[in-house]
């Protein structure tokens, strides 16, 4: 038994929707899921292999960049193992500064890329990437609760 190109993308589209639910890649294999089963459609009418592909590729991209303008921002909640720092520099937009966390001093950016933190400022420390901690300032944390 053969299986027609349309039969095909409606599979591999069920095929990556489903995976979607059991390994998460942020909506990536549900855009290519989607695009595989819009192109099941259009492959019934445009029986190019070319341009089929051509379309699942721009159609994945098209609906994956719209998920992540779709996906909401990145909120700051103040977390229960969230420790409490000082910035001992001042930690410019974009840049990296110092902060005293645990007795230490450690290398530190702020999550909000936009914002200063002038020095001797009480910091959370909301996450940890390598050697260098993502601080938000004390105000903008407890603003929010």
């Amino acid at each position: 038994m053969s299986l027609s190109l349309p039969m095909l993308w409606l599979i591999a589209g069920v095929i990556l929707c489903v995976l979607e639910f059991i390994l998460p890649t942020a909506f990536v294999e549900l855009t290519m899921g989607i695009s595989a089963i819009l192109v099941a459609i259009v492959a019934q009418f445009v029986p190019s292999l070319g341009i089929q592909v051509g379309l699942w590729l721009i159609l994945s991209v098209v609906l994956t960049l719209l998920t992540r303008r779709l996906l909401p921002r990145k909120t700051h909640h103040l977390i229960q193992d969230t420790r409490e720092a000082q910035t001992l520099t001042p930690i410019l937009p974009g840049q990296t500064g110092r902060v005293i966390y645990e007795g230490n001093s450690w290398q530190a950016r702020c999550d909000d890329e936009g914002l200063t933190i002038p020095a001797n400022q009480k910091v959370y420390v909301v996450e940890r990437r390598g050697t260098t901690l993502i601080v938000m300032p004390e105000n903008l944390l407890r603003s929010g609760l």
